[in-house]
């Protein structure tokens, strides 16, 4: 008898979603109970994709979803678990321990040496799990006993066990297109039972405001239009009967401050700054001017922000405009006197200064060149005409010898050798100079 993993006496669309409480948040009616009303991520669900054959009847290998909240990650879990057919036992990282996981893993084991069925054992949030609690599942997913699907929102690079990931096919969800989620909240208007049924009427402008306050995130969305609609349907009846409108003052209620996605210890924080330092480096101020504008509405520390401008300052303008320094340092202290908000005015001219100013980085440069000298060369004694001789023996051993003075004694410069003998002739800064001369 055969044992695939899609072994089933239906296909798939034929078996039905568990039915969803009437009185359930918005997001949860409206999430896809077949790959058709799914939103988004073709590049894994469109034609001849891997979740699409998946669910078509393909055996996958254990997934690894990746990408931020409310991109269709524990959707496509739930779709793959009603196309397989196999027991499906969704786990969560923020409330199950080691006992909890090693009792499931039992189970899968059991079930597969009693009737050749295994598990689709789906854990959301599986960067939660620490290292041993990861490490439990290796042998049952390495015997076939589970089929484990993990999501996260986090790097798996970093928060997932390396023996974990080369079992395991990392899929990288992207955040909905804007478009993608007007069409997505239209269906959601009008969308009867699971949908508002048309109790409410939006324009595509007013669908298009809370896309945009989504940042690409559908469960965020469908909130959204969901406490929208509540705010409607709270004022006096349109004249006529007529469903009430999403209008500007309804928007501006749900909507208030848009709260920017960021992790101030994670991966958003070093993408960001990275943007930061390289629009910069790369003399593009209002690039400079946005990633700044973007962590520093996101929260980020602004002493950390001051520390990488002043680094940017020392690496990327250097000797080319040497006053940027000062200029990084007295916006730190005009932040540290006026505070927030005003303060910030201070950190975006740093930025915009730093962005705008000619860049050299020679004395970066030409400080690792000498540095790996230092390193793999011999640590030579200091030239006698370069020592400074303050006793009369020091005189006569020679120290002080030779030496000229440059104020005086101008040729100095070419003609007194101030390197050690094994690095005489080294050019630690001409060359750096040399090269970006000719860039």
């Amino acid at each position: 008898m055969s044992t695939s993993f899609f072994d089933q006496t239906e296909p798939p669309e034929a078996r039905e979603a568990p039915p969803v409480r009437p009185d359930a948040p918005l997001a949860e009616r409206m999430r896809p109970r077949t790959l058709a009303e799914f939103v988004g991520q073709a590049h894994l669900v469109g034609p001849g994709k891997i979740l699409a054959r998946v669910l078509a009847g393909q055996a996958p290998q254990s997934l690894i979803l990746w990408g931020p909240p409310g991109v269709g990650k524990t959707t496509l879990a739930h779709l793959v678990a009603r196309a397989s057919g196999l027991r499906f036992v969704p786990f969560s990282a923020v409330l199950a321990g080691i006992k909890e996981i090693k009792d499931v893993m039992a189970q899968a084991e059991r079930e597969r040496r009693a009737s050749g069925r295994r598990t689709l054992l789906f854990v959301d949030e599986i960067h939660r799990f620490n290292k041993s609690q990861q490490d439990a599942f290796l042998p049952y997913v390495e015997k076939g006993d589970i089929v484990l699907i993990g999501a996260t929102t986090e790097n798996p690079s970093f928060e997932v066990v390396s023996p974990l990931l080369s079992r395991a096919r990392v899929l990288v969800l992207q955040p909905l297109a804007h478009d993608e989620l007007v069409a997505l909240l239209g269906s959601a208007v009008a969308l009867p039972e699971r949908g508002l049924s048309g109790a409410v009427r939006a324009s595509r402008e007013a669908l298009s405001a809370i896309a945009n306050a989504s940042d690409g995130d559908a469960r965020r969305a469908l909130t959204l239009l969901e406490s929208a609609a509540a705010i409607a349907l709270a004022e006096p009846p349109a004249p006529g009967g007529a469903a009430p409108e999403l209008g500007p003052s309804v928007l501006a209620e749900a909507l208030q401050r848009k709260t920017l996605a960021y992790d101030k210890r994670g991966e958003q924080h070093y993408d960001q700054i990275s943007a930061l330092h390289k629009s910069v480096r790369n003399c593009d101020a209002d690039a400079a001017l946005y990633w700044l504008t973007r962590m520093l509405e996101a929260g980020e520390d602004r002493d950390y922000l001051l520390r990488r401008m002043v680094r940017m300052a020392l690496e990327d303008v250097g000797i080319a405009d040497p006053s940027t320094l000062r200029a990084v340092l007295d916006a730190g202290e005009a932040w540290r006197q006026l505070g927030s908000p005003e303060g910030e005015l201070a950190l975006v001219q740093a930025a915009v200064l730093l962005a705008r100013a000619p860049k050299s980085n020679a004395t970066y440069k030409g400080y690792a060149a000498a540095r790996e000298d230092v390193e793999k060369t011999a640590a030579e004694p200091v030239p006698l005409h370069l020592r400074n001789a303050p006793t009369g023996l020091m005189k006569e051993l020679g120290y002080g010898k030779g030496y000229r003075y440059y104020h005086d004694d101008p040729n100095a410069k070419n003609e007194m050798k101030c390197l050690p003998p094994g690095l005489e002739g080294r050019r630690y800064l001409d060359a750096a100079e040399e090269e970006e001369k000719g860039q």
